[in-house]
């Protein structure tokens, strides 16, 4: 028997139960399309992930406050080691010879006022640095300067969407925003990023100097006594010089810590590159255990595919006893089981494709934070859900079909 005739006569089968031949494919549709909807949304956050961290600043190395013996559950956890000290000990070409900028930063957040319009946002408090070390270009007005800094001037700088917010259309710059109940002068506005790090926008942002942050807004110590910094950004000169500026900022910074060569680091230096592959690492295992339990549909929908079979077998069982007894062999008629079971389960993968795809379109338009995570239908998502799909329905259907193959034809025209 001819593939063309298995082809035939399975169209035949299952068009006659229409009803039933879609409720079976039902489940693999679901499945499918859940595995590429949700991995294809999972992709797309590695790739936001990604795009984020390089519109960050390249050859960028982040050191950050840990606590000692705490491993990696204690970066950026405990209390601050890091200092303004510690920042302009970095800076020093005599001791990490490699950096091109060094910018200390201090983060938190607070309600922005201007006149009847008010924000809640991330208030950063920094040095001139951080604009060329976080790759942050000006839309008008001027950064935050050295005198700035040294002055310790109640001046800020807006981010894209905070600009927008507080003042529309109008020119923001020289107008007054209170953060804190003091008032700071808008000096400058930045140009919109349009991306987002653990949802929070880079254009939800207000830039103030480091010194103002400290004294006037968000006061905080080191141990030591010295002005506390949440980080260190340190921009080298290229990716080639990151391995030995990473040796120097420790150190530097072991050095003023006063670290025995027996204790561990209260700090951690951690480069981009480290930064892109553990939050990849992260959202892939996210992804993968997202597919896993959308793959459970799959094996639900094998099981569908298996029991209509065997009914099928059941229902069917005169027809196979005449089909023998006119000479047809025990692989005609399990091809043609085999050929049924495929055909419901790659109509269902291929509706489940188109499904799936759909799916992660929606999900890509729900915003979270200002950003809509993208989603990515890549290739291998598709041939591997298609795969998947045919070898469950193959697997599914192997049983009934030998079941079938295997009647006795004397007992088969009996039954019934």
């Amino acid at each position: 028997m001819k593939l063309i005739d298995f082809l035939v006569t399975a169209l035949k089968s299952l068009s006659t139960n229409k009803l039933r031949s879609s409720l079976t494919m039902l489940g693999m549709i679901i499945g499918v399309g859940a595995v590429i909807g949700l991995m294809s949304v999972g992709r797309g956050a590695q790739a936001m992930v990604t795009s984020t961290f390089e519109q960050m600043g390249t050859n960028a190395i982040y050191v950050i406050p840990s606590s000692p013996g705490a491993g990696v559950a204690g970066i950026g956890m405990g209390a601050p080691t890091l200092s303004l000290d510690d920042a302009e000990a970095l800076a020093n070409p005599a001791y990490v010879p490699s950096a091109v900028a060094v910018a200390p930063i201090s983060t938190n957040y607070a309600e922005v006022i201007a006149g009847n319009e008010s924000a809640v946002t991330s208030i950063t408090g920094t040095t001139p640095e951080y604009q060329g070390a976080l790759n942050y270009s000006l839309a008008s007005g001027q950064f935050i300067s050295e005198r700035n800094v040294s002055h310790r001037d109640t001046v800020a700088v807006l981010g894209d969407k905070v600009a927008e917010d507080l003042f529309g259309s109008d020119d923001p710059l020289g107008q007054k925003v209170k953060i804190k109940e003091r008032r700071f002068t808008v000096i400058g506005v930045l140009e919109a990023k349009g991306g987002a790090f653990m949802g929070v926008s880079q254009d939800e942002l207000v830039v103030v100097p480091i010194t103002t942050f400290q004294t006037r807004l968000f006061t905080q110590r080191t141990a030591g006594g010295g002005d506390a910094v949440q980080s260190i950004v340190v921009q080298v000169a290229s990716a080639e010089a990151i391995d030995g500026a990473i040796y120097d900022i420790e150190d530097v910074l072991r050095k003023r810590h006063r670290l025995a060569p027996d204790e561990e680091n209260d700090f951690a230096v951690i480069s981009q590159e480290q930064i892109i592959g553990m939050l990849q690492q992260v959202i892939g295992v996210f992804t993968i255990f997202l597919g896993a339990i959308a793959g459970i549909s799959l094996l639900v929908a094998g099981i569908g595919i298996m029991n209509i079979m065997l009914v099928s077998v059941t229902e069917r069982t005169r027809e196979i006893g005449i089909r023998k007894a006119v000479g047809a062999k025990r692989r005609d008629i399990l091809g043609q089981f085999l050929m049924e079971a495929a055909i419901l389960s790659l109509t269902g993968g291929g509706i489940g494709i188109a499904g799936g795809w759909v799916m992660s379109r929606l999900i890509s338009r729900i915003d979270i934070g200002g950003q809509a995570i993208p989603s990515v239908v890549s290739p291998d998502i598709i041939i591997l859900a298609i795969s998947v799909s045919v070898f469950i329905g193959l697997v599914s259907g192997i049983y009934p079909a030998l079941r079938a193959a295997r009647l006795n034809p004397i007992d088969a025209l009996h039954y019934g």
